[in-house]
């Protein structure tokens, strides 16, 4: 039997006013579907099934579908769908996009002009010197007594530098996203004004200063993947 293809899609936006330059696809051409005011970015031919039997094919596919949403993203406001997304036919996709198309405009204009930024905070590690063996059996057990006293210090001390930049973030950022750590890496997600990028960058030499126990790295400009 032939597999039967969806009709995989990147993303809506508004119908376009001016000529969009569309990169390639994960297998081939990328194009516009119109409802009126709102549009989806799509490509035919898509098998997501044996996608899914070939992993470099899949990974492969990955960053096709995320490096179309940037290079689109770049030139229009878009709702980023996520990988995988696909409708059965024209008419379904259609059908959505009739059914949300109030829905969708009024996100494009809330993402207007803005990006998602991903703010990371990797705790760091206190750093002592080795305890000798060598030492007394006292002085020893001393040592290490102190050596774990400081580590719980150095850890409540950092727990505090965390949530004290999670509130003035918020306070600043009202739409930020937060995901705590969860023992390493924790994660904070920005939409913020891409012409206000370099207050952006002001913030971050702020809160990099009031949290010496974290190495915070600020990412580059991305679609706004968390606030759709």
């Amino acid at each position: 039997m032939m597999e039967l293809y969806n009709l995989y899609s990147y993303a809506f936006l508004k119908t376009p006013t001016d000529v969009l330059e569309i990169p390639g696809g994960i297998a081939g051409e990328v194009f516009v579907i119109n409802r009126g005011n709102i549009s989806a970015l799509v490509e035919a031919e898509v098998s997501l099934s044996s996608l899914q039997n070939d992993d470099k094919q899949l990974i492969a596919a990955v960053l096709s579908h995320d490096r179309v949403i940037c290079e689109i993203f770049r030139q229009t406001t878009i709702l980023p769908l996520r990988f995988g997304t696909s409708f059965s036919s024209k008419e379904n996709l259609l059908l959505h996009l009739e059914a949300h198309a109030q829905e969708y405009l009024e996100k494009i204009d809330e993402l207007k002009g803005k990006a998602e930024y991903i703010l990371k905070f990797t705790p760091r590690k206190l750093e002592e010197p080795t305890i000798s063996s060598e030492a007394g059996g006292k002085q020893y057990f001393l040592a290490k007594k102190q050596r774990y006293q400081n580590q719980q210090d150095f850890h409540i001390l950092q727990t505090a530098e965390w949530q004290n930049a999670v509130h003035l973030i918020t306070d600043i950022h009202k739409s930020a996203i937060i995901f705590p750590s969860q023992g390493e890496e924790a994660r904070i997600f920005l939409l913020v004004n891409r012409t206000d990028e370099k207050l952006l960058e002001t913030e971050f030499c702020n809160w990099q200063r009031i949290c010496p126990r974290w190495e915070l790295q600020l990412g580059e400009t991305l679609p706004p993947y968390h606030f759709i």
